[in-house]
């Protein structure tokens, strides 16, 4: 029998930051043996630490946060990015949103800490307040996740969460009156609101505990006015670990459902059209080894995007009485990724990305492209809300240094123009971008961005912060970062890898860093960062590495298995003890990302990356500050909190390694203003200070 185990070390030892001494709390080992597959026995020497709500481990993570914060303090203090990022976070601009005969925009007032709901009837209205959190509760921290108008914009069902939870409530509020009703809904979860006459559809989990998996998801209809006791069940699985997603389309002729099978990697397709003289839930497409992604349904056709035998993705037109026999709308463009689609009355609104620069497209329903616009570099564009009649659409264009833009465009003559000037308090146009390639450890080309200040001698000693994502398929699209412009301020150099395991070069590109090739983004990362020191951008001394969720596990990964190329690492709600992931809240969904403990390949696979389980004695890895919320139902905390105590409770580690556990707070951080700017000043200030020291 193969044994693989945890170090086993005494349990007090010492920090040390610019002369400054701190003892970490002291951090016991129980062990559990745990067998896979009849030959291999891991033992867990931190099982403990998973019950978080036991009073030892609240004890011991007050232990943690305090001498944090007295580290993480200083540091940001010192490198000045409490001052300086809070300076460069104050922005002005308005992204309204247009759902129905409405405009709608989140916005600070007062001294609420967390964004309110305005509106108003037209873009230039003056906006009155519709949703207020302190209405909901005034001692739980609320945030507002997702909300949406009925078809006659008469009521507006909204989506919140208390203290960062995933876990959802749904109320109801008429738009005419600013009157709430009596609707409340509990136990929603990753639920989408799909209106339909006069009440909506939405999907609710059991509650259980607080990391306990997520399975049995089930949909029902609420009626306006009625208790949700009295809501209709309308579909559920025996199958307990199945995904669902519903939606209606804009003019409500049709519910689409989508239900994915996660381990197996199919999906199925149900519709039912409401035209029908006797309407019933009826399959579309069976069993597909691919996605369909349901845009809105023109002229009684349903509008999607498929990769099916379209890497870059395509747009296609489905007869529901004929669904096999899709018309291909858009064909996919072999250097172009369709990122988002917009059906209108008579076109479609398409925004490709190419070479990390988008391109707004205007096509006709034959295919025929009748406008064409391609915009800078490292930017993003967003928006394009409203409904398929509107003749004025707003969209935003954004960047990792520039706050959104807004522009109203014109769908009719393609014109635009910008909407209320957006103000910043820094100088932005001597801000370059650069997109490089580099080839990764099996030769693969690698694109990357990096973003720094004109002028800036690149000698090989700047301080350079490399993030990526590298998951889920997911697109990379700039968001302004107010910590990235720090940075660059300080004179470092920023720099973004599209890894595979995201889904920048099409879905081949993630599923060469999925499942069994996981492995494939994190030697990715790696390249990157030899390239940043070899090209004389950086030098390890001078290199900082951060990522959030599965970005955060590709920098534990990568410090783990190459400490010697990084400076500091700041894994924010990273996964990090990949053999138990699967175990809780909705790490079972994502087995088709990471494999699965249950099959031996994807075990060993696992068991060969996880950060937790591949800890070396002797090397004193890079300083480190591992980021996490207490209420962070996604990526449960203890993930941060075991491999924490196994990096600390080794005698060769000098290096400071940190736990900062955010309270109130869940896997997406802070709600408000203040702590989205207290955050980033933790994250970029102490890995500027090390940089700088």
């Amino acid at each position: 029998m193969r044994i693989t185990s945890l170090l086993l070390l005494s349990c007090m030892f010492i920090v040390q930051l610019s002369a400054q001494s701190y003892e970490y709390p002291e951090t016991k080992q129980v062990i559990v043996n745990d067998t896979f597959h009849e030959k291999y026995m891991i033992q867990d020497s931190y099982r403990w630490l998973e019950n978080t709500n036991s009073p030892e481990v609240i004890q011991w993570v007050a232990e943690q946060n305090k001498i944090s914060k007295q580290l993480v303090n200083k540091a940001r203090n010192k490198s000045d990015a409490a001052l300086l990022i809070d300076r460069y976070g104050a922005i002005e601009y308005s992204m309204p949103v247009k759902d129905g005969d409405y405009y709608f925009t989140n916005a600070y007032y007062g001294n609420l800490g967390v964004p309110a709901l305005f509106y108003g009837n037209s873009i230039n209205a003056d906006l009155k307040l519709l949703v207020d959190p302190n209405y909901i509760s005034n001692k739980d921290r609320i945030v507002l996740k997702r909300y949406k108008v009925s078809k006659d914009s008469k009521y507006l069902a909204y989506q919140f969460s208390r203290n960062g939870s995933d876990w959802a409530e749904i109320k109801v509020v008429s738009t005419l009156f600013r009157k709430h009703e009596d609707d409340h809904l509990k136990y929603v979860r990753f639920s989408n609101i799909a209106w339909k006459d006069d009440g909506f559809y939405y999907s609710t989990y059991s509650r259980n505990g607080q990391f306990d998996k997520a399975v049995g998801q089930k949909i029902y209809y609420h009626k306006l006015g009625t208790d949700q006791s009295e809501d209709e069940l309308i579909f559920k699985r025996e199958n307990p670990n199945l995904f669902f997603y519903c939606q209606t389309t804009s003019d409500e002729q049709f519910l689409l459902i989508e239900e994915k099978n996660e381990r197996r990697g199919t999906f199925n397709y149900f519709y039912l059209d409401f035209k029908e003289e006797s309407p019933s839930l009826k399959p579309l497409l069976m069993n597909l080894p691919f996605e369909i992604g349901f845009v809105d349904s023109h002229k009684g056709k349903l509008i999607a995007t498929t990769s099916y035998q379209a890497n870059n993705g395509q747009i296609i037109e489905i007869d529901p009485l004929k669904p096999t026999q899709w018309k291909t709308i858009a064909a996919e463009f072999s250097r172009a990724l369709l990122v988002k689609t917009k059906a209108m009355d008579d076109k479609i609104i398409a925004v490709y990305q190419s070479n990390q620069k988008p391109i707004i497209t205007i096509l006709d329903y034959d295919g025929n492209i009748l406008y064409s616009e391609e915009l800078r570099m490292g930017t993003s564009i967003r928006g394009f809300n409203g409904e398929p009649d509107d003749q004025e659409l707003l969209y935003s264009y954004t960047s990792y240094t520039i706050p959104p833009i807004v522009y109203r465009f014109d769908v009719d003559t393609y014109k635009k123009k910008q909407s209320n000037q957006t103000k910043v308090n820094y100088y932005f146009q001597d801000i370059i971008y650069k997109e490089v390639e580099y080839y990764g450890k099996d030769s693969t080309l690698i694109p990357m961005i990096l973003v720094y200040e004109e002028g800036l001698e690149l000698d090989g000693n700047n301080p350079t912060i490399l993030k990526a994502y590298g998951g889920f398929a997911a697109v990379n699209q700039p968001n302004f970062d107010p910590g990235v412009v720090y940075t660059i301020k300080k004179g470092g150099v920023f720099a973004f890898a599209n890894i595979r395991g995201g889904g920048d070069l099409g879905i081949a590109w993630a599923n060469d860093g999925k499942g069994l090739d996981k492995q494939n983004s994190f030697d990715d990362f790696i390249s990157a960062a030899e390239y940043l020191i070899k090209e004389g951008y950086t030098s390890p001394e001078k290199l900082g590495i951060t990522g959030g969720s599965n970005g955060g596990l590709v920098v534990a990964a990568a410090a783990i298995q190459r400490p010697d190329l990084f400076k500091v690492v700041v894994p924010v709600v990273a996964p990090l003890d990949m053999l138990r992931f699967e175990r809780f809240s909705v790490g079972h969904f994502h087995t088709d990302e990471y494999g699965s403990v249950a099959q031996l390949s994807g075990f060993e696979n696992l068991l060969q990356y996880s950060p937790y389980h591949n800890i070396i004695d002797s090397i004193n890895y890079p300083s480190m500050l591992l980021v996490t919320s207490m209420n962070d139902d996604r990526v449960p905390p203890f993930h941060s909190y075991k491999f924490a105590a196994a990096l600390q409770n080794r005698q060769a580690q000098e290096n400071p390694v940190l736990l900062k556990v955010r309270k109130n707070a869940g896997h997406s951080g802070g709600s408000s203003l203040q702590s989205t700017i207290d955050e980033l000043s933790d994250v970029y200030g102490f890995i500027m200070y090390q940089l700088k020291d």
